[in-house]
């Protein structure tokens, strides 16, 4: 579905801008921090549902007026909208309720509690995301979303939502016709594959959205859906609109009202916009007001106002990003029909304007080990990866995909890994992180699955191994003991050793553990284990025989 001749819309760009920050933090470990991340994000794409939904409001409220007007023009157009509004809500609301489904069952709450608390945070200001319990966990919501499937298809719930999205659209081509349909990019593009975590192939939406992902991640993909078909409605709505429009002047082009090249941009660089009524004559050019918002019921433009001369049916909007946070501005657009009269259209916009920043995550642990590969994470809100450049200060690194990196350190206490972008203004650095060097750990030494005390003679019998176990280590290291000296007394109370090679106990040790009595002690002493980085080196084990 979705006219393929259609570019993405400027608040497309901005949905996907923000999950794909989502998706790399999704490659880091759910750390209270990246947690925190998720809650500021769905916060942000929460307070833009909002807006979203004041502005397709707005449109609805143009339909209003024009049929009040004119209403043997607009009815047709006016019901198609109408239509357009029921089956949008219906799908919001199928999404939002799914939300709260899935919310319920993993925070172990009712829908009823769930949708209580959505409520009063939105009314007392506060984070409906960080009040949720289990927002890191992922098996509840992966059994709810694909349930007892292997591929997310058939009877499953992402499967059956699915379907209602692709339905959806299929009515929205249906209203619209083929004349008006390939003017509208719907988004909502859940037909597609998407490649997988390995990077070998694809899975369907379903698998890419749904399978193993954290509460948090589902919440924002939910909040993400509704946006995209808020912003679909709009926009269909609106080329109904600019249909009726169009007739009672010679339009020969249709824009949006405010495109920008990005909604994100850094401190520093500068945001640049195209701004245009929605239906206009080229031949006709627009004077633009420009100030710090506009009043839509008087178009008295707010703040200090400037004026841009239109060139071409539009004008272009450049300012210099500062301050942080989100910047926003409004005007009114005047346009002349072919009778000479003015008509003034009011617009409102935002962006958002970041401190450079980066993220650098060590995949194991917050520290990069000697002689091993150390996996990491980089990336840089709003930046697609593939511009996302990073260096090691004392060490190397070697890019694995999706953002990831192999750190190998040889030395030294402390390394730093610096990040830069590449953006249309040139390349940024976006800052550095610094992390401990530190040498392997030395394994602790076992024997018989255990670091030494009392044993039964059977149980040294049936697991006679002396092992090298890493303990509480997060890296998948082995070490192999090679040696070991086994010591034992005779019947003079003398210790004798016997040398062991390997791991294993030969025949002449188990032959004198099978003969011990109770109380009897023996002791494996230097033992030598071979790793990563050579021989280390593991001390010794004290033997106790029970019985």
């Amino acid at each position: 579905m979705g006219a393929t001749n259609c570019p993405e819309t400027p608040r497309q760009r901005m949905i996907s801008m923000m999950y794909l920050v989502l998706t790399a933090l999704l490659a880091l470990n759910v750390s209270k921090d990246i947690l925190n991340a998720f809650v500021v994000v769905n916060d942000s794409i929460v307070e833009t549902k909002r807006i979203f939904q004041a502005k397709v409001e707005g449109n609805y409220i143009m339909f209003e007026q024009a049929k009040a007007i004119s209403p043997e023009k607009v009815k047709e157009n006016y019901d198609k909208a109408q239509q357009v509004k029921l089956l949008a809500q219906e799908l919001v609301d199928y999404i939002e309720n799914s939300k709260l489904e899935v919310i319920a069952i993993t925070a172990k709450m009712t829908v009823d509690e769930v949708a209580a608390l959505e409520k009063s945070s939105q009314e007392e200001g506060m984070s409906f995301l960080g009040q949720i319990n289990g927002r890191d966990k992922y098996d509840e919501p992966t059994r709810y979303f694909i349930g007892n499937t292997n591929d997310g298809t058939g009877d499953c719930k992402a499967q059956e939502m699915k379907d209602k999205i692709i339905a959806f659209k299929v009515k929205m081509e249906e209203i619209l016709g083929p004349k008006l349909f390939p003017t509208v990019n719907l988004g909502l593009n859940v037909e597609k594959d998407f490649p997988n975590i390995e990077n070998d192939g694809v899975e369907n939406w379903q698998m890419t959205n749904f399978y193993h992902t954290i509460l948090a991640a589902d919440v924002v993909l939910l909040n993400k859906l509704v946006l995209e078909v808020r912003n679909a409605e709009a926009d269909v709505v609106a080329a109904l609109y600019s249909a009726v429009d169009a007739d009672d002047f010679s339009f020969d082009q249709v824009g949006a009202k405010v495109v920008s090249k990005s909604n994100y941009v850094l401190v520093g660089d500068e945001y640049e916009a195209e701004i245009f009524v929605a239906a206009y004559d080229s031949k006709q050019q627009p004077t633009i007001i420009i100030g710090s918002g506009v009043d839509t019921l008087t178009n008295e433009v707010l703040g200090n106002a400037e004026t841009i001369e239109g060139e071409n049916g539009m004008g272009l909007y450049k300012v210099s990003a500062s301050g942080t946070g989100e910047q926003t501005f409004g005007g009114v657009i005047k346009v002349k029909s072919k009778s000479g009269a003015e008509t003034a259209y009011p617009f409102e916009s935002s962006y958002f304007v970041g401190q450079p920043s980066a993220s650098v995550s060590a995949d194991k642990m917050n520290v990069f080990y000697i002689g091993v590969d150390n996996p990491v994470t980089v990336s840089v809100p709003g930046v697609p990866i593939d511009k996302v450049r990073a260096n090691i200060s004392n060490g190397s690194m070697s890019p694995t995909g999706n953002g990831k990196y192999t750190v190998r350190v040889t030395g030294g206490a402390t390394t730093t890994i610096s990040v830069s972008a590449e953006l249309e203004s040139g390349s940024r650095s976006m800052g550095s992180t610094e992390f401990r060097v530190k040498p392997l750990p030395t394994p602790k030494p076992y024997v018989a699955n255990k670091p030494g005390g009392n044993y039964s003679a059977s149980e040294l019998i049936a697991s006679p191994f002396v092992t090298a176990v890493m303990e509480n280590f997060d890296f998948a290291l082995t070490y192999t003991v090679v040696s070991y000296t086994f010591l034992a007394k005779n019947n003079a109370g003398d210790l004798i050793p016997k040398q062991g090679v390997g791991y294993a106990f030969n025949a002449e040790m188990k032959s004198l553990i099978q003969g011990s009595r109770r109380g009897t002690r023996f002791w494996v002493e230097d033992i030598i284990a071979r790793g990563p980085t050579g021989n280390v080196n593991l001390g010794s084990v004290s033997i106790r025989i029970t019985n």
